[in-house]
């Protein structure tokens, strides 16, 4: 495929797909306390340091007993028990609550409910056998049961098993280091006057790289000048990734993919992807260097698409589907063949099913059209546009780690 200026212009899953070759997962691990370790990735398995529980304990309100002691027992023949304390002896109880732990002589519980206590005797109207309603030990998990593989992504339920089990620390790969580098002689960071912009590209895809679970360092804005440029993308050679917004497509001032192919080797330049068709990336140095479109909504839309697996595949993360939410489309999407479309849209969900209406700011550099967006729909490559009335999956891109 080519477009005016691309020498070719590469489809989206093929552009990734080249991407992935690219990247390279960190090797490096921190040994982190459970505090600081949720949504990251295990380096080495886990196993569990204790039993849990790690002692017999009651399931029930109730009293502790020897069941032999209880049995025949009925509500018109109770079994009669002295109530006592500590250790259980024939024909005794001892009060208990849940979680406490099984006095010693006593291998079940009776629930509070089949008992009457009158004057120091506990009157058993119920049977119970033994082990019944009591939780032994390990009865959840044993010690040195293996609880996680390598390559697990740690969740809050996750800590809580493992400080359970007596884990303090895991040892986890290392969060993946991400450079951002805005690009632009316009570019300003507050009070713009005429010809100038206020910088939000870095801020953005530096909080989505966070959000994706990568480290990033949000740098200064850098101008468009081949020297500076050059001096910005060498100085992050050493992160796992650089991505740059601005100065990725084919003008005058469109300097960064050059730059990259003297440093290195540019290997996709320009994609079937609508909005944001000037992105590319290239490897300087065994280092990949993502090049985002300056306007602000091609710059998210690629971000979500290219940035976000890389982070992924990097850190070692799993690269899960973007949720997503199945509405009516109120309105006609067009789209141009051969390539694939990301339209904004709003959802209402007042009626019984949600309707999807498409914004009608089109441009890329219009950021409100996806700030306050609900998602956007993709319409493939082999598709012309989606009608009116047809229903669509509203990708949630905003709302995925």
């Amino acid at each position: 495929m080519k477009e005016s200026g691309f020498k070719e212009v590469t489809r989206v899953a093929a552009a990734r797909e080249r991407l992935r070759e690219a990247v390279a997962p960190v090797k490096s691990t921190d040994r982190l306390d459970l505090v600081r370790a949720d949504g990251r990735v295990l380096a080495a398995s886990v196993d569990a340091a204790r039993d849990v529980p790690h002692y017999a304990r009651a399931a029930m309100d109730g009293y502790a007993v020897h069941a032999e002691d209880t049995f025949g027992a009925s509500s018109r023949s109770p079994a009669v028990l002295r109530e006592s304390e500590g250790r259980v002896g024939p024909n005794e109880a001892v009060r208990v609550h849940t979680g406490s732990e099984l006095p010693e002589g006593a291998d079940a519980v009776v629930m509070i409910e089949e008992t009457d206590t009158i004057a120091g005797e506990v009157e058993v109207m119920d049977a119970v056998a033994g082990g019944e309603n009591v939780a032994p030990e390990g009865e959840d998990v044993t010690e040195g049961q293996r609880l996680y593989d390598p390559g697990h992504q740690l969740r809050p339920s996750d800590l809580g098993l493992l400080k359970s089990t007596g884990v303090e620390r895991v040892e986890t790969y290392r969060r993946p280091e991400i450079a951002v580098v805005p690009t632009g002689e316009e570019l300003v960071q507050a009070d713009p006057d005429p010809g100038e912009v206020v910088e939000t590209n870095g801020l953005t895809v530096s909080a989505l790289v966070e959000r994706w679970g990568g480290a990033a360092t949000y740098r200064n804005t850098v101008t468009d000048d081949e020297h500076a440029l050059r001096a910005a993308i060498q100085r992050d050679l050493t992160k796992d990734v650089v991505v740059t917004t601005g100065g990725s497509s084919v003008g005058d001032r469109d300097l960064v993919p050059e730059v990259v192919d003297e440093l290195g080797e540019v290997l996709v330049h320009g994609v079937a992807l609508k909005p944001g068709h000037p992105f590319g990336f290239g490897v300087v140095e065994e280092t990949p260097v993502l090049m985002l479109p300056g306007y602000p909504v091609a710059c998210i839309v690629n971000a979500v698409q290219f940035l976000r697996p890389a982070v992924k595949w990097t850190g070692r993360y799993p690269l899960r589907d973007v949720p997503t939410t199945e509405a009516r489309l109120d309105r006609k999407i067009p789209s141009e063949p051969g390539v694939k479309t990301y339209a904004r849209v709003s959802l209402d969900r007042s009626g019984e099913a949600p309707t999807a209406t498409p914004t009608r700011a089109s441009g890329s550099g219009v950021l409100s059209s996806v700030a306050l967006a609900d998602g956007w729909v993709v319409v493939p490559e082999e598709s012309e546009g989606i009608a009116e009335g047809t229903t669509v999956d509203v990708e949630d891109w905003e709302h995925v780690a």
